[in-house]
């Protein structure tokens, strides 16, 4: 039996369908028509709590460490009355040259200068090779007793540079290197942290690099040279710098094993003829400070961009 259907019933139901699929057709925009806008907004975002008090704290702690530099600097430019005098003055009242003039003229400051720059220079250059070598040698080579020898390094790190002052001091009058430049140099060619300074920044290097060197027949020493030395450029940036400034303010060793003028480094010199017979002349002292610094600034401005990102990947294995 055929079941029949109302016509106007029928009707209705076509028409709704086709309102229906013409309010689809015309909620979709046109091809190459701009998408029509929303009038919701993304959510904002919430703003942390203000750190007004970190930006105070570390504008205190900015002062606290550049007011010694100003200080020295503006002293450089007083007599050495106006610095004695009670209360004394933050600007020079009568700014001179007198200090500077006495520091190059009356010292022989060319000398102490140039012994400085060749003991800094070289302790440097041999902490970038020796370090360098024996950092390679715990970070990418496998031997006996790798682990030990580690370990004697670390432990030289905690053994406080007085306790070895005096062994090392007789060694050193014992091979007669006494008042001379190896005997400058020498004790400090290498050191515990420049060696766990470059091990640790090797370590983050991919050993596929070494495979792949080894596997084209190099060398373990070209190697060296040829591939993990050119990506050591930030961790010998960071050796550089701690090295050179360790070396170029050193004075307790170069006051004791330079006995001659000609010896001196420019720390000792400051130190020892800064101090008059009767009172010490600090505007003189404050000068030689002024021009000890520069060489230093300098270094760190060259390499500063490095500096930062050796410490930062220095311990990433």
């Amino acid at each position: 039996m055929t079941q029949l259907t109302d016509p106007p019933a029928a009707g209705a139901a076509t028409g709704a369908a086709a309102a229906g699929a013409a309010a689809e057709a015309s909620a979709v925009p046109p091809v190459g028509a701009a998408a029509p806008r929303t009038s919701e907004r993304p959510p904002r975002r919430r703003r942390g709590p203000r750190r007004w008090w970190l930006y105070l704290v570390l504008a205190a702690g900015l002062v606290a460490m550049v007011m010694p530099f100003v200080w020295m600097i503006l002293g450089s430019f007083k007599t050495n009355a106006e610095i004695r005098q009670h209360p004394t003055n933050f600007w020079p009242i009568d700014p001179t040259l007198d200090n500077y003039a006495q520091l190059f003229g009356r010292l022989d400051f060319a000398n102490y200068f140039a012994n400085s720059l060749i003991v800094a220079f070289f302790v440097t250059a041999g902490n970038i090779v020796f370090s360098s070598m024996v950092g390679y040698a715990l970070a990418k080579l496998e031997f006996r007793g790798k682990r030990l020898l580690f370990g004697l390094v670390l432990a030289t790190l905690m053994v406080p540079g007085v306790v070895t002052f005096v062994p090392l001091f007789v060694l050193t009058a014992n091979l007669g290197l006494v008042n001379s430049y190896p005997g400058l140099i020498l004790p400090f060619l290498i050191t515990p942290l420049g060696v766990f300074l470059m091990r640790q920044f090797m370590l983050s290097l991919p050993d596929e690099l070494i495979e792949a060197a080894r596997i084209d027949g190099a060398s373990e020493w070209r190697i060296f040279l040829r591939v993990i030395m050119p990506l050591c450029g930030p961790a010998v940036a960071t050796l550089t710098i701690l090295t050179f400034l360790a070396s170029w303010n050193n004075f307790l060793w170069p006051l004791v094993v330079a006995t001659s003028e000609d010896k001196y480094t420019l720390p000792v010199a400051l130190a020892l003829y800064s101090v008059g017979q009767n009172a010490a002349q600090y505007g003189l002292m404050m000068a030689g400070a002024v021009v000890v610094v520069v060489p230093v600034l300098a270094v760190f401005v060259v390499l500063q961009r490095y500096f930062v990102q050796g410490i930062a990947l220095t311990g990433i294995k």
